[in-house]
């Protein structure tokens, strides 16, 4: 496509002489700046792509792909259902819980209001999220008055191993002196930090029968969470339930409709991030028009000359279309590879900006997640790549329009 004659010429331009260092320092200017767009938005939708991941794997790890619970009542004959649950094809497990709202206060004074969930041992055990990232003490005492807390919650409460956590029902007792609430004191064998700040801050388990105990379901379950091999496709699972369930009337919620709000929140405002990061391309783009116009330009008694010689009109149309290609391609390329050496260590990034300017970048309060993450979608990399390079190419067209148009005489006359 292009001839050798061609490319000699546009390398030749590429390389600024004397007199021509203006030009050159703009173009380097639009090359540093595709770059930095490139690089910019690789980098931002791999942190939203990141933290959609993290975020999604905590929430499905903590409270299953599939809620199922009684519509209006407790589910009675809990380990016969999540028996049957559990067979429907796509189901991995099905975990029976009792849980409900509470006020947690410590042996030093203090509360919080968090979420005491009851469960089995066995089915703590398989709650990954939890069971794998226990901090201090074990599972294995997890019986009777013993219970699982969040770091969030011992830190709040001045709460260690073995310590006492008393959990207070606003649901109390009716007497004659009015509505006692039900307190009763656990202590903490484990204590688990699942990464995630709001879960870590607000849930403590108990054993399922000292829950049932607390909440006073006895012989019930408030729910049953199922964990599916492929939640993204959780319609047949959720249709096969009721019949599993029988004539019991169920409610049954998946992570989708539980958290729809908000995934559709980060959904757009992932696209949003995207439309407004492209326009530092597209700046930089109109940067590669300016100083090809300049080039073309400062070149016009070349342009005049190669034309006598015998150049065609074409030809000079696909010298300059390489020069101002040329600035784009390693501009992308270049912002590519930044983007990614630079998501590769983004964790190591922040903690060294943090440590040395003092500050917090990365709250875990209010984004919910103690490190900072970054997932490549290499789909997303190629589309951004794709349209770095097609908006220089597109940049480079009327530039070289231009010199191809150039009249050789009149060129001559002037000069």
């Amino acid at each position: 496509m292009f001839s050798a004659f061609e490319r000699r010429v546009a390398f030749r331009y590429l390389r600024a002489r004397k007199g021509e260092r203006f030009v050159s320092i703009i173009a380097i200017f639009s090359l540093v700046g595709i770059a930095l767009g490139v690089a910019t938005l690789i980098i931002v939708m791999s942190v939203m792509n990141g933290f959609r991941q993290e975020l999604l794997a905590q929430i499905l790890g903590l409270n299953g792909d599939i809620g199922v619970y009684g519509a209006g009542h407790n589910i009675t004959q809990y380990d016969a259902a999540a028996g049957r649950l559990a067979k429907i094809p796509g189901v991995i497990s099905a975990i029976p819980i009792v849980q409900g709202e509470v006020l947690m206060t410590g042996p030093h004074g203090g509360a919080i209001g968090g979420v005491a969930r009851g469960i089995q041992p066995d089915g703590l055990a398989k709650l990954r999220t939890v069971s794998r990232h226990i901090v201090a003490g074990s599972l294995k005492d997890f019986t009777g008055r013993n219970i699982a807390v969040g770091a969030g919650v011992a830190s709040q409460l001045g709460i260690s191993l073995g310590g006492t956590i008393t959990l207070v029902l606003p649901q109390g007792d009716a007497t004659i002196i009015g509505t006692i609430p039900r307190i009763q004191s656990f202590h903490v064998s484990a204590i688990f930090r699942t990464g995630m700040a709001q879960y870590d801050s607000s849930f403590v388990f108990l054993p399922l029968t000292s829950a049932q105990t607390l909440f006073r379901a006895k012989d019930a379950a408030t729910q049953i969470q199922l964990f599916v091999k492929n939640p993204d496709n959780t319609g047949p699972i959720k249709a096969a339930i009721p019949k599993v369930m029988g004539s019991a009337p169920v409610n049954v919620v998946d992570w989708q409709d539980s958290n729809n709000a908000f995934f559709a929140a980060v959904n757009v405002e992932r696209n949003v991030m995207f439309l407004i990061l492209t326009l530092i391309i597209v700046v930089a783009v109109f940067n590669v028009v300016s100083s090809m116009i300049m080039m073309v330009k400062d070149k016009t008694a070349d342009i005049a000359i190669l034309r006598t010689m015998g150049a065609t009109s074409g030809s000079i149309m696909r010298i300059f279309f390489m020069v101002g290609a040329s600035v784009g391609v390693i501009g992308t390329i270049a912002g590519f590879g930044l983007g990614v050496v630079f998501c590769a260590h983004i964790e190591q990034i922040r903690q060294f900006v943090q440590g040395l300017t003092g500050t917090q970048l990365f709250n875990p309060t209010v984004y919910y997640l103690e490190s900072l993450p970054a997932k490549l979608v290499w789909s997303q990399v190629i589309e951004v790549v794709v349209i770095a390079i097609g908006l220089s190419f597109v940049a480079t067209l009327y530039p070289s329009w231009r010199a191809a148009r150039t009249d050789p005489v009149e060129a001559l006359r002037h000069e």
